[in-house]
């Protein structure tokens, strides 16, 4: 049983904490100071999980622990009060940061990740959408509430959201949570033209005369072959993307299918049942597109029994620290080399911009830098400055300039759309720019924001 140095949990949670981290094959050393931590490192390597609920304190044990053992696996629990605290952690050298309370099953995955170094071996699909879903804004807390409801059930799932937002990592989570091995079967209806996509699900298109007449041939129900991706999906999960672009005539077989939960195999001409979780990936426009028509009401409905909608990564910022040093390692272990550390300056900048492209133009971007960086350990702001365009509606680097005068610039955008964003709440927007509220006046001022929408 491997074993992890907690430092800081309070004494309330430690019961709980301890039967859920057993559950995991792991046993727990419990630290309540740096000099107790230290004491049980001289004994002991073990990798150390620091809580974050300490605060300031937290933080000091962080850099206390690094100093004597620079090489020290070191993770942290988040602490939901101070989503500001994630990004100092993240600065002290935290591998990971883990929502509270701390999943044990990631925890151990995380650990196994680390040690071993290169990490070639690459985590199965259901840990890897499990890691993927960092919680610690209020609004993903709101959505794995909800995926924990979805995966008590096996009704339909819609998950909706803008491209890049995890829409699959979400559906992935909740299969895994009750699949026992079955299959997970993903479908962009995209990627198919003209009858292509009904051949891809049902094996043939409606009215191909079956392999196999039977005259105690079901009727009614729809006809699939053992070559279809439906098929494949019995007793999984059919995951839909994309569904706006299935024609009418897939989307009006599938809403049968889904209804009498009932199919015709061609091959045989057998009734088989169809025991299969739906679930579809779409565009916050929906709703428009079932009132256009061009998503059929009923298939509509079968889909989203549970609805659960992805904010933006602009939405939840306090996520992207985290969620930027999980992409960061993985990529340098994928491509063999050495972890990188993002700055304070540039991980402040990433925090800041807009990303259109949700989570998957983070991953891309953090990708390009690896890439791009002949050597060296840190990644600093104009690193970062050289592989992002800063014109997503908050600043713009066509004016030329030093990188001091480019840096000014975008931190007046920023801040200014900030605040416009808060109605000039000075304390709200302190809080989601990171900084004290001392600060925050002290920088209006030295960057001569406009302060007629504060108050």
């Amino acid at each position: 049983m491997k074993s992890v140095l907690y430092v800081g949990c309070p004494s309330a949670e430690r019961g709980a904490a301890e039967a859920v981290f057993s559950s995991a094959s792991l046993s727990v050393v419990w630290a309540d100071t740096a000099a107790a931590a230290i004491g049980e490192l001289q004994k002991h390597d073990l990798p150390v999980l620091l809580d974050l609920s300490r605060g300031a304190a937290a933080l000091q044990i962080a850099r206390d622990l690094r100093s004597q053992w620079p090489g020290l696996l070191l993770f942290a629990v988040a602490d939901n009060r101070r989503p500001d605290l994630t990004t100092e952690a993240v600065l002290t050298g935290v591998a990971d940061v883990f929502a509270r309370p701390p999943a044990a099953r990631r925890l151990a995955n995380a650990i196994e990740r680390e040690l071993q170094g290169d990490a070639r071996v690459q985590p199965r699909p259901a840990e890897s959408a499990a890691e993927m879903l960092y919680s610690h804004s209020s609004s993903m807390r709101d959505v794995m509430v909800l995926i924990s409801r979805a995966a008590a059930m096996r009704a339909g799932v819609m998950v909706r959201g803008e491209d890049g937002t995890g829409r699959q990592v979400v559906a992935r989570a909740i299969h895994a949570a009750q699949s026992d091995g079955a299959a997970f079967v993903c479908v962009d209806c995209r990627r198919f033209d003209g009858d292509g996509l009904e051949v891809e699900l049902f094996g043939a298109i409606a009215g191909a005369r079956p392999t196999r007449i039977d005259s105690n041939m079901g009727h009614g129900f729809e006809q699939i072959s053992r070559h279809s991706r439906l098929y494949d999906a019995i007793g999984g999960t059919l995951y839909l993307q994309n569904v706006t672009e299935a024609s009418t005539r897939v989307q009006a077989r599938l809403s049968r299918l889904l209804r009498d939960r009932e199919a015709v195999l061609r091959e045989t001409g057998a009734t088989i049942g169809f025991d299969v979780r739906p679930m579809a990936g779409v565009e916050p426009g929906i709703d428009a597109a079932v009132q256009e028509g061009r998503v059929r009401e009923e298939l509509f409905r079968r889909l989203s029994v549970i609805r659960i909608d992805m904010p933006s990564l602009r939405n939840r910022r306090e996520d992207i620290p985290a969620l930027a040093n999980y992409f960061l390692r993985g990529i340098c272990r994928a491509r063999g080399v050495p972890p990188k550390t993002l700055s304070r300056p540039a991980l402040s900048l990433i925090a800041a911009l807009p990303w259109r492209g949700n989570a998957a133009e983070l991953r891309t971007m953090l990708d390009a830098l690896v890439t791009g960086l002949a050597g060296g350990k840190g990644i600093g702001l104009d690193d970062v400055l050289s592989h992002v365009r800063l014109d997503g509606g908050l600043a713009t680097l066509t004016e030329g300039g030093t990188l001091r005068q480019a840096r000014a610039r975008f931190e007046r955008e920023y801040i200014g759309h900030v605040l416009e964003q808060q109605r000039g709440r000075i304390s709200e927007a302190a809080k989601i720019l990171g900084i004290q509220r001392t600060n925050l006046y002290r920088k209006l001022r030295s960057l001569r924001v406009d302060r007629r929408v504060a108050r």
